[in-house]
């Protein structure tokens, strides 16, 4: 049996790189990525405007020359056939470019903002929001964090545009403008723990540590910009020891946001010791370029008198919001959320 020789390395292989090719190299990876996603967006851009325009005139033809509801199933028929390679001209389809093209009436919305957003997406949309107000939140949502499909629709199932900058807060006192607007609307209430499959009388411990195993979904929850940095985390306070619930950093408010649990009803002693908390963080982790530290009491029920009256003198900026355990998240999308990995 003849042993098959190994094939030897071409000299370009060899030799090492010129000095500064590695750093080339990532700019122009860099570049040809960027040109890749300008490609892509002209391409969904030019997509979009062409199915907007397809429905705007089968709504304009029905209004003004009251044609039926059976020429979208003609004209499915005669694109496929004059661009038999082509696909999205299913009468599915055109009705969407007609609910789309209803649903957003002005071409300028179009080009301006929806034709950053996936086709699909906005099917979604039409689909399940009713009110034009709550699509636009959406549409606006998609765009910022570029969330996926299955995304959107969790968001949608979890009335995510009712809850966000619902959360009760210090902030207009507490930062300055536009900081706090932007602080405020990074939080929700209430929260929905559903995923985590617990009952009404789960005790703090277990709510966390079902948080931290199933931290994507929990991340999710917690919306845009939360980066995870540990749970029980120790702080030394003039010889004593302390431990923070959950602990996370937000990346557009450049800041550490300090997460306290409690299985039960606000009482006002909750808010002085988040106080303390954060004014501790504040000390020991915040660095120089970080902005003040937020802290997030989330409480089984709160009494918003309770909460206002704790949080009026407060000089540290802080939300009270509520947390639900027991909505169930719809099966179909359970598979459909992102791993870790």
């Amino acid at each position: 049996m003849t042993k098959r020789a190994t094939p030897k390395p071409t000299p370009a292989a060899l030799a090492r790189p010129p000095k500064g090719y590695t750093t080339w190299l990532a700019d122009v990876m860099a570049r040809v990525q960027a040109a890749q996603l300008r490609a892509s967006l002209a391409v969904n851009q030019e997509l979009l405007s062409l199915y907007w325009q397809i429905g705007r005139d089968i709504l304009d033809r029905q209004e003004r020359e009251g044609w039926g509801a059976k020429v979208v199933d003609r004209l499915a028929h005669d694109l496929r056939v004059a661009f038999p390679d082509v696909r999205g001209f299913s009468p599915r389809n055109l009705k969407y470019m007609r609910r789309v093209a209803e649903a957003w009436p002005d071409e300028e919305v179009v080009q301006q903002l929806l034709h950053k957003v996936p086709w699909f997406h906005l099917c979604t949309l039409v689909d399940k929001v009713d009110d034009h107000g709550a699509r636009d939140w959406y549409v606006h949502a998609i765009v910022a964090h570029g969330w996926s499909r299955s995304v959107l629709v969790m968001q949608i199932e979890t009335a995510a545009h009712a809850r966000t900058g619902q959360a009760l807060t210090n902030f207009e006192r507490t930062l300055p403008s536009p900081l706090s607007d932007l602080a405020r609307e990074s939080l929700k209430d209430p929260y929905r723990f559903d995923f985590l499959g617990l009952g009404q009388d789960a005790q703090e411990r277990a709510i966390e540590n079902a948080l931290v195993t199933h931290i994507t979904q929990f991340l999710l929850e917690l919306g845009a910009g939360f980066a995870y940095v540990g749970r029980q985390v120790h702080i030394e306070v003039d010889g004593r020891d302390f431990y923070l619930d959950l602990l996370f950093y937000h990346l557009r408010l450049r800041c550490y946001v300090v997460v306290e649990l409690k299985a039960g009803e606000f009482e006002p002693e909750h808010a002085g010791k988040l106080n303390f908390y954060l004014s501790a963080v504040d000390t020991q982790l915040r660095a120089e370029h970080d902005g003040p530290t937020l802290g997030l009491l989330l409480v089984k029920t709160r009494s918003r008198v309770f909460a206002e009256y704790a949080l009026r003198n407060s000089t540290t900026p802080m939300g009270i919001a509520e947390y639900q355990l027991v909505h169930t998240l719809p099966k179909a999308l359970e598979a459909s959320l992102p791993s870790i990995e």
